[in-house]
């Protein structure tokens, strides 16, 4: 069922046109990514589309009584009621209809209705027919339901008598999210709701939301969440849009391959339009040929002229040097506790070693200290207890999540210029020119940038330091997906040591060579990505459940057996790896013998004349080799768990 389209929408402020001819459609369990550059528009259309901006031209259409619910960034839940009663708000009409059954269940109790027969059976059919709809309505599990979305959005600690006025900006912003979900509307729509989320609670959204009984839309710079969730994408472009099936990683193949569909499509008719007008030239004026020139004219006239395919907009540009090597030995942190003030500790028993070329992310839920740890390794707090020291020649570059000192009424080519004014103007201007800011861009003042803005000027800020220690506090917060993946090549290529905090498990997975998390017991480490440091947790809660089931179910048992269990369990999935590992090999084998085979059949001289045989082949050979890579990379990690387990 069609929930909602848009067609032909214009949108323009002033004199500058926003939106142009937009389309979007979207049905029933739909779930719809809008993506593009920050400023392309797209939390504007999502304001038009819930009814709260205007618009120009063209048309929104939904079905009567279809329901939309919105959530704009940062939106924080003002209410001087507590959490649960402000969740109850969402669930008024189905307490009125509790009211109303006990009022009935009060009426058939009553001598004077059910010793009148008619009376009774009226009272007794409304009892029936309400009772149906408040348990079809979900009357019965509405304060389960407050349960679960309060316990996934990390409030399951919280006393729900707490008001909402004493929480922080980000708690707000959660509960927000929260009393949205219990709405249910038929359209959710969601600008940036990954904000003030931790890693935890990101996952329990996208099981969510993956299961959400109608459509959803967002906005969302999270690729590792909008690769879970969605399984269509809008551009936003040059103020126009653009569908593409599948999640956010197959839209980028999609688009990489339409460029060069179109780009081969335009060169083709270019070539044919040089040839035409060469034979036009050359014959129009022969008697003889003057027929033939006239009608390759005409072809020409009536011939739909493509347009060069654009390729990206421009992206950021740059890169981190150093100015000299550390020592291999960059951190050491010692039974660290860290707080602010004498009396409020936030974490403690804190251990971890950093050597020269790692790359190390903090990961662990709000509120346990990963930004108060960077801030108290940069001496912007004062630890509370335990060591931390630096090796030798370690020169460290701060980046700070809160970019509290980009506040300045400076211009943006001052702010960077002061603190390098050796520089010449056009070194300066340059620099600010590889991250986006031109001409006029670079005379604005600094209070006025906007996050995206500030976040790329505190990077070239970075950049321009040299140093060859980086510690990042959620680096990506306002970057786009573009400015991202620049950020990321940036640091893999980085040829210093990095320690950084981001919720962007896509970001993690790409930079990160450890994880170190942080729990109130203290510090674990995990050599590897997000994804084996996801891997690695699941093993452990299997081996505990597994524990806690044989000491629940056979406490009576030796110590010893319940072990042996565990043992014997633990062999089992080593077993089932070894057997994964041979067939993984063998089909290595077979693959490597085939791939041989093509790259031979392509030197044959038969074979090499025949361009769509070539083609073909080439494509089988691309395919087998993206294969063996997919088949290589399983191979090293059951390896590398094998040899862990040994």
């Amino acid at each position: 069922m069609i929930l909602l389209q848009v067609n032909q929408l214009t949108k323009n402020f002033g004199a500058d046109n926003i939106l142009s001819n937009i389309k979007l459609e979207i049905q029933t369990r739909d779930r719809v990514a809008l993506v593009g550059r920050n400023g392309a528009g797209k939390s504007t259309l999502l304001k038009i589309i819930a009814g709260h901006l205007s618009y120009d031209s063209g048309e929104i259409t939904k079905p009567k009584g279809v329901s939309i619910g919105y959530l704009a960034q940062n939106t924080g839940l003002e209410s001087e009621l507590s959490i649960w009663s402000e969740m109850l708000t969402v669930f008024e009409e189905l307490k009125q209809q509790e009211k109303k059954l006990r009022l009935l269940e009060q009426q058939m109790a009553d001598p004077s209705v059910y010793e009148q027969e008619d009376v009774y059976q009226r009272v007794l059919k409304e009892y029936d027919q309400l009772q149906v709809n408040f348990k079809d309505s979900g009357g019965y599990q509405y304060e389960a339901d407050i349960r679960s979305v309060l316990h996934g959005l990390n409030f399951a600690d919280f006393d729900y008598e707490t008001k909402i006025s004493t929480l922080s900006g980000g708690q707000k912003t959660r509960l927000a999210l929260g009393k949205l979900l219990l709405t249910k509307p038929d359209i959710l729509i969601l600008d940036e709701p990954t904000n003030h989320l931790d890693i935890e609670t990101l996952s329990w959204l996208e099981t969510y939301l993956q299961s959400y009984e109608g459509a959803v839309l967002i906005v969302s710079h999270d690729r590792y969440f909008l690769d879970s969730v969605v399984n269509q994408v809008y551009e936003i472009s040059r103020n126009r849009s653009k569908k593409y099936l599948g999640n956010y990683s197959r839209y980028l193949e999609q688009k990489a391959e339409d460029y060069e569909k179109d780009l081969k499509m335009f060169e083709r008719q270019q070539q044919e339009v040089a040839k035409l007008e060469d034979f036009i030239q050359r014959n129009i004026a022969r008697a003889s040929t003057t027929k033939m020139a006239q009608s390759r004219r005409k072809k020409l006239e009536r011939m739909d002229r493509m347009d060069r395919p654009l390729g990206d907009e421009k992206s950021a540009s740059f890169a981190f040097q150093i100015d000299r090597p550390s020592g291999n030995d960059v951190l050491h942190v010692q039974d660290l506790s860290i707080g602010y003030g004498k009396n409020d500790t936030i974490s403690s028993h804190i251990d971890f070693s950093v050597k020269k070329g790692d790359s190390i992310a903090l990961v662990g839920p709000n509120g346990i200290g990963k930004s108060t740890l960077l801030k108290t390794l940069v001496n912007k707090l004062q630890p509370q207890d335990g060591t931390f020291k630096f090796g030798s020649n370690v020169t460290i570059s701060y980046y700070d999540q809160e970019q509290a000192e980009l506040s300045s009424n400076k211009s943006v080519l001052n702010e960077l210029w002061d603190e390098y004014p050796m520089k010449m103007e056009k070194e300066i201007r340059t620099v600010l020119g590889n991250f986006l800011f031109s001409g006029e861009d670079v005379l604005k003042p600094v209070s006025t940038l906007s996050g995206g803005e500030k976040a790329r000027l505190a990077l070239s800020k970075l950049m321009m330091e040299k140093g060859n220690v980086l510690i990042l506090d959620e680096p990506t917060n306002h970057l786009d997906l573009d400015s991202k993946e620049v950020l990321e090549n940036a640091l893999i290529d980085y040829p210093g040591t990095i320690l950084f905090v981001s919720h962007d498990r896509y970001f993690i997975n790409r930079i990160a060579t450890k994880v170190v998390e942080l729990s109130k017991k203290g510090s674990t480490e995990y050599l590897g990505d997000y994804d084996y440091y996801v891997e690695k947790l699941q093993q452990q809660e299997e081996l505990a459940a597994l524990e806690r089931m044989e000491q629940g179910e056979q406490s009576h048992e030796p110590t010893q057996k319940r072990s042996h269990k565990i043992d014997k369990e633990a062999k089992k999935l080593e077993r089932q790896r070894k057997r994964r590992v041979e067939e993984i090999e063998g089909l290595m084998e077979s693959l490597e013998t085939n791939i041989q085979e093509k790259e031979d059949l392509l030197c044959d001289p038969d074979i090499f004349q025949d361009h769509e045989k070539v083609q073909d082949i080439n494509e089988s050979l691309t395919k087998a080799k993206e294969e063996l890579d997919s088949l290589l990379e399983e191979w090293t990690e059951l390896e590398e768990l094998l040899q862990e387990e040994q």
